[in-house]
């Protein structure tokens, strides 16, 4: 675990520059807007370690599959969003020494991530083999205020030289994956062309044929007064640049301002695309690199209004949440159905930038109570989308009549996972797709939504698991064979019981939804029927699924099965584990771990987390108490949930213990690979964390309830929420809570077992003396 990051609320700061951390470095200190993203590599030449990585939402590659051997079913590609065009590029040189971090001395190194106005500055001092001295301060971010531009400020001070700096603004295109499988570069040019100090670069990707333009425009300044040295056009293949030449005094202050665009086909007709790249790019330079910050800074501010956590007392812990809620917002803003999530955002290239079921089961309550309905929609949307290709998923596999699975991983809704037991067995993804539609519907009340997208998905799910199960003469009940649970350490079991708790689920569920319909909108129920040619016995067969299905348990334990077969593991908990033993996957072999008893991630905790109401709360203790335990939490995905039942079950002391696992993933380095990438979907978890379980908030019967807890080393904290219509701010102390309604939507609530009406601008206080501080 790295502690190197400096404590701050409202920054990430990096002092002192260590090559053997700058990969890490260049995740932490990512940007993006929702639409395009970069890590946080240096402007100028870096010939160190480095990944360099700019990136483009929903423009992908479909990389051949890299496989040992064959399998029925499997995809031919591994669709992944694909390193596109470096702008923020410029080759310093001082009377012919290029500025190169790694071949030069360093000091004075500072790098700090504003995350409440939204950009990223970095400043240092470096002597040359010759002993010139420079001094340089750049600044860059990518506007969430117009998603398609993006800027930076580039100063150098020469400190003790009089000389020639030589500088070259590039845009290069000519980049590659590092995850490419066959190595192939993934884009070929289309245009190129180079006016004054603006420069135009369309590429298209291989296959898939997205066109993407990057356009910039250069100004450069001496002592803050505008100048215009003579430009040197620079022409390659994918590859345009300015080079230009100033003599320099010492002390003086020479700034480059870069703005840029990045516009893709997907939002662009291919013959306008370079024209309307050029509009993007003039307008931009038009207004300014100051005005552009300014306008970021304000617009930073309304989503910090939305969505801020404020925690007093743990300097750490707010740096933490600040951080995740930031990263969480530069991926993903919900303006457009076609996109969605990466694990990796646009941070770096590990699991493709492609979509997983981390959206439904982690992300979407951060965006249901952070942002406008329409956001989280649009996540469900994206399946709706992808319904059709879902139906060709399953029908690869074998099933027929509608029935769809969901793609494990995905760019465009075909399956592009290409090991065999998650691709054909992690089946509990369709569970997730369906509880999402559920809990959006839950917190927004949005059943519009399940008239005109939900209900059509939520049959084709059920019309999958009406197929998928098998009756079982043995046992007389419908079982589930040959599957992988939430905990990837264990494959190809049988009756996985979280797998088998949400097929029952997504069969009741779809039954529940069309009925409703049917009893609500006769008219459009029987469109739908007639649509999905679908028979009012398939509700009768999947209500009987659901009262024959077996669910392994164990009744001397009380506990539920992870599945069939669990109890014959050496019994063994994670203190028999050496920290030499750590983590499992890297140190043991695949068949040591498949015969442990040893847990990934939340299995059986997930399916209480997800339908925790229908559990009394000693059955949820003793289930924790048992697979906890056996838990290694090898994913980033776990801490989060155990977090949130041991909140649930009084337990604050483990409660606040998961928390810290996932606060500081990322900062800390905790797992050893954030130079791969952040761990977005995990940072989704942080904060759930904190308002389902420090808030204890939960929707239960069109109404939000709390039952708070304050973890002892923190003084308050508080948070705001957005539930159907309304805007809360929660703010939770030693004396009690408090609830203010900052609009003018009434609303019922309970805090523990109390239940409060709440006018619009009113507030509500209590000061009940079981809000319990950590010991």
């Amino acid at each position: 675990m790295k502690n190197y990051i400096k404590a701050n609320e409202w920054k990430i700061i990096e002092e002192g520059f260590d090559p053997h951390l700058n990969k890490i470095s260049e995740s932490i200190f990512s940007l993006g807007n929702g639409r395009m993203g970069q890590r946080a590599n240096f402007e100028e030449t870096y010939t160190g370690d480095t990944l360099q990585g700019n990136y483009i939402a929903g423009v992908y590659y479909p990389d051949k599959t890299r496989v040992g051997w064959w399998k029925n079913g499997y995809p031919e590609s591994l669709a992944k969003v694909i390193n596109a065009a470096n702008w923020i590029g410029l080759n310093v040189t001082i009377d012919g020494e290029t500025l190169d971090l790694a071949q030069v001395q360093v000091s004075d190194f500072k790098r700090e991530l504003n995350m409440r106005e939204g950009y990223l500055l970095r400043s240092f001092t470096a002597r040359l083999k010759s002993g010139k001295a420079v001094s340089v301060t750049a600044r860059r971010f990518c506007s969430i205020a117009n998603d398609e531009v993006a800027a930076l400020r580039y100063s150098i001070r020469p400190l003790n030289f009089r000389g020639t700096l030589t500088i070259t603004a590039f845009t290069d295109g000519d980049v590659k994956n590092q995850d490419s499988n066959y190595g192939e570069k993934f884009w070929e040019e289309v245009d190129g062309t180079i006016i004054g100090n603006e420069a135009y670069l369309t590429l298209r990707t291989k296959k898939t044929a997205f066109e993407v333009c990057t356009g910039s425009s250069i100004s450069i300044f001496k002592d803050g007064s505008e100048v215009q040295p003579e430009l040197e056009a620079i022409r390659k293949d994918k590859y345009v640049g300015q080079t230009f030449h100033i003599d320099c005094g010492q002390h003086e202050i020479f700034t480059i301002d870069k703005v840029a665009a990045n516009l893709s086909s997907e939002n662009h007709p291919k013959p306008l695309l370079m024209e309307r790249c050029k509009q993007v790019v003039q307008t931009a330079r038009a207004f300014g690199f100051e005005a552009l910050l300014n306008e970021q800074a304000k617009a930073w501010a309304v989503k910090w209004q939305e969505s801020d956590i404020l925690i007093e007392g743990d300097v750490a812990a707010q740096q933490a949440i600040r951080f995740n809620i930031f990263q969480l917002f530069q991926t993903y803003t919900g303006k457009d159905d076609r996109l969605n999530i990466g694990p990796k955002g646009f941070t770096g290239e590990k699991y493709g930038g492609s979509t997983f079921w981390d959206t439904e089961a982690y992300c979407l309550p951060f965006y249901l109570a952070t942002a406008e309905p329409a956001v989280a929609r649009n996540l469900l949307i994206y399946r709706y989308k992808q319904l059709g290709k879902a139906i060709e998923n399953a029908e690869k596999l074998g099933f027929s009549h509608g029935a769809a699975l969901y793609p494990m991983v995905t760019m465009n809704g075909e399956e592009c996972h290409n090991e065999w037991e998650i691709t054909f067995e992690e089946i509990h993804r369709n569970g997730a797709i369906a509880f999402a539609i559920y809990n959006y519907v839950r917190y927004t009340n949005d059943t519009a939504y399940l008239q005109e997208y939900g209900l059509e998905v939520l049959v084709a799910i059920a019309r999958f698991w009406k197929q998928r199960v098998n009756w079982s003469n043995d046992k007389h009940r419908y079982v589930i064979l040959g599957v992988t649970g939430p905990n990837e350490y264990e494959n190809n079991v049988d009756n996985n019981w979280y797998t088998n708790l949400m097929a029952s689920w997504c069969l009741k569920y779809a039954s529940e939804v069309a009925l409703g319909l049917k009893a609500q909108q006769p008219q459009k129920y029987m469109e739908l029927l007639k649509k999905l040619d679908f028979k009012e016995k398939e509700l009768a067969d999947w209500a009987y699924i659901v009262e024959k299905m077996y669910y392994p348990q164990d009744s001397k334990r009380g506990i539920f099965l992870q599945q069939d077969g669990y109890l014959d593991k050496e019994p063994l908990t994670v203190k028999h584990l050496s920290a030499a033993d750590r983590p499992l996957n890297q140190k043991w072999s695949w068949d040591r771990i498949l015969r442990s008893c040893f847990i990934k991630q939340a299995d059986v905790l997930q399916g209480l987390y997800f339908f925790e109401e229908d559990y009394d709360l000693e059955t949820i203790r003793r289930n924790f108490d048992y697979y906890e335990p056996r838990t290694v939490h090898e994913s980033s995905l776990s801490p989060c949930v155990h977090s949130i039942l041991a909140a649930k079950l009084n337990d604050e002391a483990r409660a606040y213990e998961f928390y810290l696992r996932t606060a500081r993933l990322d900062l800390d380095d905790y797992n050893n690979d954030t130079e791969d990438g952040l761990h977005i979907t995990s940072m989704a978890g942080t904060w759930m964390s904190i308002v389902e379980g420090f808030a204890g908030m939960r929707v239960r019967n069109g109404q939000l309830q709390f039952n708070p807890f304050l973890p002892g080393k923190w003084e308050s904290f508080s948070f705001s929420l957005i539930f159907r219509g309304a805007r809360l701010n929660i703010k939770i102390t030693e004396h009690g809570i408090r609830i203010k309604n900052e609009s003018m939507v009434s609303l019922t609530l309970k805090v523990r077992e109390t239940s409060y009406q709440l006018a619009g601008y009113a507030e509500i206080e209590t000061g009940d003396s079981v809000i319990r501080p950590l010991v």
